[in-house]
């Protein structure tokens, strides 16, 4: 047997780089962290050849103390913790003494600093476990630290050649760039990547921030949230369905001013946009949560990008209600305008607690004003609006859709007619707006079936003739043991021989649907899932599947009074700005876009 002997020092460090320091970008976002935990307000980086063969990290925070330098680069030295306690409830980014080791384990470092009250800067450099004696340096602020590392990996070449081209490299320093720079939008950055400037940014609001980084596509497309329950607090942009992505490359989550990539924050969030976002896109957000520091271990993983939290369960919760909320009551964006008229401004958030933007200012609009607009009243019978609501809603009320010449144009304006039987198109006041009408009815009748069903008053319509249809012994046996899950549904259905079932009550909701047809569907979800999952886990899907068979068809003519009936019940929907399976329901084109298309005023 091999005998047992300790591990060189280099090399202990070199196998904690390996966890630490995988890539060049991996050790930018130890070097920023540093930075800001040092209370900076500037911060510049400078990379050549993607970070591999030059990285230097300048800042104008405390700085070091001058007896303190070299020991900074040693291992399981750091400022930030000093006990257990410290540990359960750590505030700032880095804390675990591992990363200047870990960078000059792989690369050659050199390291200067100076304290407001030093003369000058102190310089010390490190090269293969080598720590050189502290020397005088210049510095231009006058306190500050600057790290520059260059051939990362010159002594490992096995890992080297791991590395991707410069581009790539550079690419994920500049992601872990903007991950530091979202959270913190109190401190001005300065990107450099072959001494081209790639990216400068002033200290700003956190909205002008978000906008500066992921572009103004994405903040015209986004909502602002700001949501608080006892001691924690969830705020920031989390964009519309309209914006949704191909992959996660848009997805920003911060505990603390802490990025992380954590599944039960990304579950909540995936079930708040399920409902709304179509197969296989991904939303888009920056959102932060504040909470208290010993509700949260950051300890979990040597790079602090996994967390786990005291109480999950109802932070998830907390999550999902609070972007549920902020994406059900604000209408999409469908031209880059609101149906006001104009894009809101973005919120101006102001400091908190030394962190950038937090809260937007309380004359923020949640809806712009809507602009009045002439509008040629169509004349029609009242009577044919009501008998819409009736028959297509399930109830009886009076509806609002005669335009009056003084009246203000609602949202989605006054109908003007109808295209190939599928879409309805509307006047409003920036111009024309393009319905999907089943798309459109769909989600709005799948949600009167989930506040009907969540207040446990779904309505049931009794048939003057009950449908019946052949049935299996499956779907027989499915009706017999949940009787009381489809009476819950608004069904009543019974067997009536071995091989035949009645349909003897429908949901109210849904009584001009195709009873045997809806049926047969409702019967093969319950099957498929059973009883009780069908009302808890799988209650959307089936609810939308019911819906289904309740929405306008194409080719279906709808009078006027019908479209606008339909317009109105849209703007007073939760979600209505896409369909059950996450497709939009309407698309705004603007008087502009239309001059564009005409070549107007060219």
């Amino acid at each position: 047997m091999t005998a047992i002997k300790l591990l060189p020092d280099l090399l202990i460090n070199q196998i904690a780089a390996g966890e630490v320091v995988e890539r060049p970008a991996a050790a930018l976002k130890e070097l920023l962290e540093n930075s800001v935990d040092a209370g900076s307000s500037e911060i510049s980086i400078e990379l050549i050849q993607g970070g591999i063969k030059q990285m230097r990290v300048a800042d104008n925070g405390s700085g070091i103390p001058k007896n303190d330098i070299a020991l900074a680069i040693t291992r399981h030295a750091t400022s930030k913790i000093f006990t257990l306690e410290d540990l359960q409830k750590v505030t700032s980014l880095g804390f675990r003494g591992e990363a200047l080791a870990s960078i000059a384990a792989v690369a050659r470092l050199a390291l200067t600093s100076r304290q407001a009250d030093d003369k000058h800067a102190w310089r010390v450099e490190a090269e293969g476990g080598q720590i050189s004696a502290l020397q005088p340096a210049a510095l231009k602020v006058s306190s500050g630290t600057s790290v520059d590392a260059q051939d990362f990996f010159y002594n490992t070449p096995a890992r080297r050649k791991f590395l991707k081209t410069d581009a790539t490299e550079f690419a994920h320093c500049e992601e872990a760039y903007t991950r530091i720079a979202l959270a913190r939008a109190d401190i001005a950055f300065t990107l450099q990547h072959n001494g081209k400037t790639h990216s400068h940014l002033r200290k700003s609001d956190a909205a002008t921030r978000i906008q500066a980084l992921l572009g103004d596509e994405f903040a015209s497309a986004a909502v602002w949230l700001d949501e608080a329950a006892a001691n924690v607090r969830l705020w920031g942009m989390a964009a519309r369905p309209a914006y949704s992505r191909a992959s996660r490359d848009a997805q920003y989550f911060f505990v603390n001013g802490r990025f992380v990539r954590d599944k039960l924050v990304a579950h909540a969030l995936r079930e708040a946009y399920r409902d709304i976002l179509h197969g296989n896109r991904h939303p888009a957000f920056v959102l932060f949560i504040d909470l208290p520091p010993q509700a949260v271990d950051v300890n979990v993983h040597p790079t602090k990008t996994e967390v786990r939290f005291v109480d999950g369960r109802a932070l998830h919760q907390f999550i999902y209600h609070a972007v549920n909320k902020a994406l059900a009551g604000h209408r999409d964006n469908r031209g880059g305008e609101t149906p006001g008229g104009r894009s809101p401004p973005l919120p101006s958030p102001h400091g908190e607690n030394g962190r950038g933007g937090l809260r937007p200012p309380s004359n923020y609009p949640a809806h712009p004003p809507q602009t009045p607009m002439p509008f040629q009243a169509t004349t029609h019978r009242a009577a044919e609006s009501t008998a819409f609501y009736q028959t297509l809603f399930g109830e009886k009320r009076k509806s609002p859709t005669t335009p009056d010449a003084d009246a203000e144009c609602p949202p989605l304006g006054f109908a003007l007619g109808q295209l190939l039987g599928v879409y309805i198109l509307a006047q409003n006041a920036q111009g024309l707006v393009i319905v999907d009408m089943h798309a459109a009815h769909e989600r709005v009748v799948y949600e009167k079936l989930k506040a009907a069903l969540d207040q446990h008053s779904l309505a049931m319509q009794p048939l003057l003739i009950p449908v019946t249809f052949h049935a299996d012994k499956l779907d027989i046996a499915t009706a017999e043991e949940n009787t009381a899950i489809l009476n819950e549904l608004g069904f009543e259905i019974a067997a009536i021989s071995p091989a035949a079932l009645a349909v003897r009550a429908v949901p109210q909701t849904l009584q001009d649907a195709d009873a045997a047809s809806l049926a047969r569907d409702v019967l093969r979800e319950i099957r498929e899932f059973g009883g009780s999952q069908v009302l808890t886990g799988h209650r959307n899907e089936l609810l939308s599947t019911m819906a289904c068979h309740s929405a306008v068809r194409a080719n279906r003519i709808l009078t006027v009074p019908e479209m606008n009936a339909l317009l109105r019940e849209m703007e007073t929907t939760e979600r209505s700005d896409q369909c059950n399976h996450g497709r939009p329901t309407w698309f705004q084109m603007s008087l502009a876009d239309l001059d564009k298309l005409f070549m107007r005023g060219k």
